[in-house]
């Protein structure tokens, strides 16, 4: 992607911000599954996809930063009209993990802090919390907005006009 290196980078997590989950209420669904589709999976009719458009009209360079890994681009790209996006690889446990666990550190947290290098990002989760954003401040050394999403709405209009905002600043 030309110009990519001077863009900022969007780490995307996919359970809670975009497939919602830990609602008592029904989820709106977006189209039926289809069982003898191997991409099948039970919450994917969750994922609405107004959500390419928006996500494709934000000035940042994507990244999935998430367990579903390399699946994200065969089973939820597709579905929201994205392009095949890079994808964050998780290292395997260290003896940091538990010590950050004690220290309510997010295990993805050092893992986007290395990827992104310096360069300014933002993190939308429903896991990040006042930890994650004292341990980014102090490691990173550029801008970075972690921004928490409620997994129980999942990614709506208020998100999107704080991402769009501080990736426009950026």
């Amino acid at each position: 992607m030309a110009g990519s290196a001077q863009r900022p980078l969007l780490f995307l997590d996919v359970d809670g911000p975009l497939i919602p989950f830990g609602s008592p209420d029904p989820y709106p669904l977006y189209g039926p599954d289809r069982p003898e589709d191997p991409t099948s999976h039970p919450l994917l009719p969750r994922l609405d996809p107004a959500h390419g458009p928006r996500l494709m009209s934000l000035p940042c360079e994507m990244v999935w930063a998430t367990t579903w890994a390399a699946d994200a681009n065969e089973c939820i790209a597709p579905r929201l009209g994205l392009p095949d996006l890079a994808v964050v690889p998780w290292p395997e446990p260290s003896a940091d993990d538990e010590r950050d666990e004690r220290a309510g550190l997010h295990w993805k947290t050092r893992t986007l802090v290395g990827w992104a290098a310096g360069r300014p990002f933002a993190w939308v989760d429903d896991e990040i919390s006042d930890a994650d954003r004292g341990w980014v401040a102090a490691h990173h050394g550029g801008r970075a907005l972690l921004h928490r999403v409620d997994a129980r709405s999942g990614l709506g209009d208020a998100d999107y006009r704080v991402l769009a905002a501080w990736l426009r600043s950026a």
